[in-house]
C-alpha cells in the first residue's frame, strides 16, 4: 500500500486528502476539510493564504500517522504571490473576482489587440487573466512591481513555503496568458510589450516534476518525514481532466464547479480565426492541450445560497433542487457569463434585474431562480459543446462530467437532454484523483494518462444520464432547443 497526500484547494474551500494505492484501485479519504474565504481589506479582495497554509499543515499533521509516498498542491488558475529579493511574501495574494482588472484589459488592447495576444497565447479573453493582474499593478501600483523580485501562481507558492523551493509549473503557468502558445515559454513579446518586469518569472517545468522535499520545520511542526512535493498539474481543471475516465482518445469533458470547463483533449492546439471569434482557449495539461472554453458554473448557486443564508434562508442543496422542479420550466434564460453576475453579492436580485432589462419575466421565488439558473447553464453548455465540434470538427457521442457538479443530478439531467448526448457523471473527486494520479506517474508507479485513467475507471462508479422529458414543461423542449 502506498499512500499520497493531494491537497486540492478551489474557490470556496480546500481539502487534504489521502490517497491509498493498493496496485489495483486508489481508495481516497479526506483527513482534513476547511473553508477558503476572501477578505475585503481597504477596498481590495485578497485571499487568506497564510491561513490556508495553516489549515494546510493542519492536515498534513494529521497525515503523520501513515508512511506518506509525496504530495501534490492544485489550485484554480491565474493568482498569484509577490516574494521580495529575499524570497518573503509582500502582501496577500489579490482575488481574481477583484475589481482592480476593471477596463484593463481595454488598456491592454491599445498596445497588442485582442486578435493579436490570441494568436500569440492561445488563451480565451476573460478579464481576470494574470495579463490583466499584472497590467492593472503597472498602471495604478507600479510600486508593488519595482519591489518584487518573484511572482508564483498559488500552488507554486504554496508549494515554496513547504519545502523552499521555487518553480512555475507549467499547467498554472498557462492560464496566465503569458506563454507563447507555440514554444510553451513565456512570451518576450508581450513583456517587452506591456514592459513588465520578465525577472518575476522562473523557469517553466513540465507537470510532473519533483519541486522538493518538505522543510526540516514543517517536519518538525507536522511529524512528517522527507517526503517529496511533486510539482502536479496545479490548475485544477488540469488535475481533474487527468482523472476523466474516458476510454478514448476523442472525448468532450465538463469539469463542474464554482466554474465549468468544457471541452477536449487535443495533441495541439487550435489557434485560427474560428476559434479566436468562439472565445475558446488553449490550456496545458499533463502531455497534452485542453481545448475548452471557461463558463461561469456553480458560482451562480453558491453564491445565490450564501445571500438567501445571509437573510436566513438556510437552504441545503437538495432543498434547492426540490424547489428548482417545482418551479415552471423555460420561464427565463440568463447568460451565466454576464459580465454582472461575477462579483459576490445579491446575485438573485442581479438575476430579476437581468430578466427585466431583456424583457423576461424576472424570477418572483427561490425556486424560479434556481431553475433559471440551471436551464441557462444547461443551455450555454449546449451552444458551447456545438462551438467545440465546428471547431475540431468531431462530434462527440458522450460528455464526460467530473467533479463536484456530477451530485447535482438535476443540472446532469438537464445538460444530457440540452446537448443532445449521455452524460457520464463521475468521478466527483476527480481533481484529487487526477493529483494523485500525477505524482504516481512521476515516481514511476505508472506509466501514463491511459493508465491513469484505466486506475480511475477501475476505482469509481459512473452514472450515466440518458435523455429524458424533464419532469415540468414537457412538450417545450423545442422552446429550449433553439
Amino acid at each position: 500500500m502506498k499512500n499520497y497526500i493531494a491537497i486540492d484547494l478551489g474557490a470556496s474551500g480546500g481539502r487534504v486528502m489521502l490517497g491509498r494505492w493498493d496496485g489495483h484501485a486508489l481508495g481516497l479519504e479526506e483527513l482534513h476539510r476547511f473553508p477558503n474565504d476572501a477578505v475585503h481589506v481597504n477596498g481590495t479582495l485578497h485571499w487568506d493564504i497564510l491561513r490556508l497554509l495553516h489549515e494546510i499543515k493542519q492536515g498534513l499533521t494529521k497525515a503523520a500517522q501513515h508512511e506518506i509516498t509525496a504530495i501534490g498542491i492544485d489550485t484554480w488558475g491565474v493568482d498569484f504571490g509577490l516574494l521580495d529579493r529575499r524570497g518573503r511574501l509582500l502582501e496577500n495574494p489579490v482575488h481574481y473576482r477583484d475589481g482592480r482588472t476593471q477596463g484593463v484589459a481595454e488598456e491592454v488592447d491599445k498596445r497588442i489587440p485582442p486578435e493579436e495576444l490570441y494568436a500569440e497565447t492561445g488563451l480565451q479573453r476573460m478579464p481576470f487573466n494574470t495579463i490583466y493582474q499584472l497590467y492593472a499593478l503597472k498602471l495604478r501600483r507600479p510600486e508593488a512591481l519595482e519591489n518584487a523580485g518573484r511572482l508564483l501562481f498559488l500552488p507554486d507558492l504554496l508549494g515554496y513555503f513547504l519545502t523552499g523551493e521555487m518553480a512555475a509549473e507549467r499547467s498554472i503557468a498557462r492560464t496566465s496568458q503569458l506563454l507563447n502558445i507555440h514554444s510553451g515559454e513565456w512570451s518576450q513579446r508581450i513583456f517587452d510589450t506591456l514592459e513588465l518586469p520578465r525577472g518575476l518569472f522562473g523557469e517553466i517545468v513540465p507537470s510532473g516534476t519533483a519541486l522538493g522535499t518538505l522543510l526540516p520545520e514543517i517536519q518538525e511542526e507536522t511529524g512528517l518525514g522527507p517526503v517529496p512535493v511533486i510539482s502536479v498539474c496545479g490548475h485544477d481543471t488540469q488535475s481533474a481532466v487527468c482523472a476523466a475516465p474516458a476510454a478514448g482518445e476523442e472525448f468532450a469533458f465538463l469539469s463542474s464547479g464554482t466554474w465549468s470547463l468544457f471541452g477536449t483533449e487535443l495533441d495541439r492546439p487550435i489557434v485560427n480565426e474560428t476559434s479566436f471569434a468562439m472565445n475558446m482557449t488553449n490550456e496545458g495539461g499533463f502531455s497534452k492541450t485542453r481545448f475548452l472554453k471557461n463558463i461561469t458554473g456553480l458560482w451562480l448557486i453558491q453564491e445565490s445560497r450564501r445571500h438567501w443564508a445571509r437573510h436566513g434562508g438556510n437552504y441545503s442543496y437538495a432543498d434547492l433542487e426540490r424547489l428548482a422542479l417545482e418551479a415552471p420550466a423555460f420561464a427565463r434564460f440568463i447568460d451565466p457569463d454576464d459580465p454582472a453576475f461575477a462579483a459576490p453579492g445579491n446575485v438573485p436580485e442581479r438575476i430579476r434585474e437581468y430578466c427585466t432589462k431583456t424583457g423576461q419575466p424576472p424570477p418572483a421565488s427561490v425556486g424560479e431562480t434556481v431553475r433559471c439558473i440551471y436551464e441557462s447553464l444547461a443551455m450555454k453548455y449546449r451552444a458551447t459543446l456545438e462551438k467545440l465540434e465546428t471547431c475540431t470538427n468531431r462530434r462527440y457521442p458522450c460528455l464526460h462530467v467530473i467533479g463536484g457538479g456530477v451530485k447535482d443530478g438535476l443540472l446532469c439531467k438537464m445538460t444530457a437532454n440540452a446537448c443532445g448526448i449521455p452524460v457520464l457523471a463521475g468521478p466527483a473527486e476527480a481533481t484529487v484523483l487526477g493529483n494523485v494520479a500525477a505524482q504516481m506517474i512521476a515516481q514511476g508507479e505508472i506509466k501514463g494518462l491511459k493508465e491513469a485513467r484505466e486506475v480511475v475507471r477501475g476505482s469509481v462508479e459512473v452514472k450515466e444520464y440518458g435523455l429524458e422529458r424533464w419532469r415540468s414543461g414537457e412538450g417545450r423542449m423545442n422552446a429550449f432547443a433553439g
